[in-house]
């Protein structure tokens, strides 16, 4: 038996991925390719980090995973989610193998059309602190530590965009 097949994309075919709404039959797939994603992550910060224990059957049956996909599989994942009257961008998570590609920058250029599409004039998102490199490629698209929270054993930056 095998597992969900991880994406081996070529550069030009991880730039013309597009972002869709996940099937209930990918959450298996959406799960792996999170794992792979954050697998980097937990070392630095001694524990996995949330996002690879997401619920993602629950949340795609929620119409909540948007993944961009290229011939040969998933490439990326968006979670985003709105509470509290406020536009989440809950998670996003690109293969390893399409990384570097601009895959990630037009994630997330695709959560902040669908908070202004949804009339939002600002886009949340938390990160953990130790994730510096995270936080520095937010910190460069317009986001702003918000607040520092330690949180179910996280220590969390909340971060936020105004959306023009």
């Amino acid at each position: 038996m095998t597992g969900p097949r991880l994406a081996q994309p070529r550069l030009a075919e991880s730039r013309l991925a597009r972002p869709r709404l996940a099937r209930p039959d990918e959450a298996g797939a959406v799960k792996a390719l999170v794992e792979a994603a954050y697998a980097q992550w937990v070392p630095v910060i001694g524990r996995r980090p949330a996002p690879m224990d997401d619920d993602y059957a629950a949340l795609i049956a929620a119409g909540e995973v948007t993944v961009s996909e290229g011939e040969s599989g998933l490439l990326g994942v968006l979670v985003l989610e709105e509470r509290e009257g406020r536009f989440w961008l809950e998670n996003i998570a690109v293969s390893p193998a399409a990384a570097g590609t601009g895959l990630g920058r037009r994630l997330l250029d695709v959560a902040e059309e669908e908070a202004r599409r949804r009339g939002h004039g600002e886009i949340w998102l938390f990160t953990n602190a130790l994730m510096a490199k995270n936080v520095e490629i937010y910190t460069r698209r317009g986001y702003a530590v918000v607040e520092r929270r330690q949180e179910k054993g996280f220590d969390r930056f909340y971060m936020s965009k105004a959306l023009v």
